[in-house]
């Protein structure tokens, strides 16, 4: 009986990591003023005939802080690239000499800033919220256990447990965030 709450507890783990890393994917997709090749993640490009995403088509480097070098494998999709870029949310004007692209990152506004980190703050309340769901479940599902037979002191040591996991990764959401808010808010 034991080894099913101690399983459990895993799977619960393991949900509540899955959202730490969905986080750290969204935080890397908001631009903070340098250049992280993350924030072309969403964009697709129309190859032929699929949509296709952009690091399929083409390589992507940060050759400085301030600029990302996107080299098309197929010259000839240099111009579906630049309008894929124009299309999106990315919010940059592509620069197309012809063989490669230059996205020139512009410096954020204080406006633009405080926009970014609301929105990293709204990425983070989410994550909580799907990790405080998953303890919710857990503990549900402990209760019900001892209905079917778990002794009461083993489900309440594994209902510890995972406030203990809960906690851990409430905090670590709380790091994230900051170091995110840090990097937005440095000029």
């Amino acid at each position: 009986m034991a080894t099913d709450t101690n399983q459990i507890v895993k799977s619960s783990e393991a949900k509540m990591s899955s959202a730490i890393s969905y986080l750290d994917d969204e935080l890397a997709r908001i631009r903070a003023g340098k250049a992280n090749p993350k924030i072309l993640d969403a964009v697709r490009v129309s190859f032929y005939g699929e949509m296709a995403p952009l690091t399929n088509v083409a390589s992507i480097t940060t050759p400085d802080a301030k600029t990302l070098l996107i080299t098309p494998w197929d010259r000839k999709t240099i111009k579906d690239i630049e309008r894929a870029i124009l299309n999106s949310d990315v919010g940059i004007t592509p620069e197309n000499n012809g063989e490669v692209i230059r996205l020139g990152i512009p410096p954020l506004t204080e406006e633009r800033r405080r926009q970014l980190a609301k929105q990293a703050k709204q990425e983070a309340e989410n994550a909580k919220i799907s990790i405080r769901n998953t303890r919710r479940e857990v503990i549900e599902t402990l209760k019900k256990s001892t209905k079917d037979g778990v002794p009461e002191d083993v489900a309440k040591d594994a209902e510890e447990k995972v406030q203990k996991i809960h906690d851990r990764f409430i905090k670590q959401i709380d790091e994230l965030l900051a170091t995110k808010d840090k990097e937005i808010m440095t000029v």
